[in-house]
């Protein structure tokens, strides 16, 4: 199981930690890059492919202002390509998000909200479940950590208070 993980700027790494270390919780190997689709467009497809050849089996892409990587990244290969719209504050990230909703017919990418890297990882774990029985008994187990420590929280009288 391998995920890469591109994304156009060093200053959006704390936002794209978020989605290592989901996969570091799940022991889900990934290699991430800086690389600008715009200034650097040879050196992705290089990498997309070196990706392929090395066994990454989804993509993960943040990028702000236009977010062409998401979409460059799609159009280099056939495996699924997630896209994190980064807020890169000219238009409160509403340019990343249409840029990476907007993507034309036949080439598409996947979604999430505006810097939102770890449900990306989410998403990308869910993908790679479909394959693996392993990690899907995992994502299921906690998921039902997740509603044991919902249903543990239920009180009934909590607007009495």
């Amino acid at each position: 199981m391998k995920i890469t993980i591109f994304f156009g700027s060093k200053s959006d790494a704390p936002v794209m930690k978020k989605a290592a270390s989901v996969l570091k919780q799940f022991g889900v190997e990934y290699d991430a890059f800086v690389i600008s689709a715009h200034r650097a467009g040879e050196l992705l497809a290089e990498k997309v492919r070196e990706a392929e050849n090395t066994g990454t089996e989804v993509f993960l892409a943040g990028a702000g202002l236009s977010a062409a990587l998401p979409g460059v990244v799609a159009s280099l290969t056939v495996l699924p390509v997630i896209g994190i719209p980064l807020d890169a504050g000219k238009a409160a990230g509403f340019d990343s998000l249409l840029s990476v909703v907007q993507m034309p017919k036949q080439i598409p990418v996947a979604a999430v909200g505006l810097d939102n890297a770890e449900n990306a990882a989410w998403l990308a774990l869910e993908i790679l479940a479909v394959k693996y029985p392993e990690l899907r008994a995992r994502l299921a187990a906690f998921r039902k950590e997740l509603q044991d420590s919902v249903r543990a929280e239920l009180n009934p009288r909590i607007l009495d208070s």
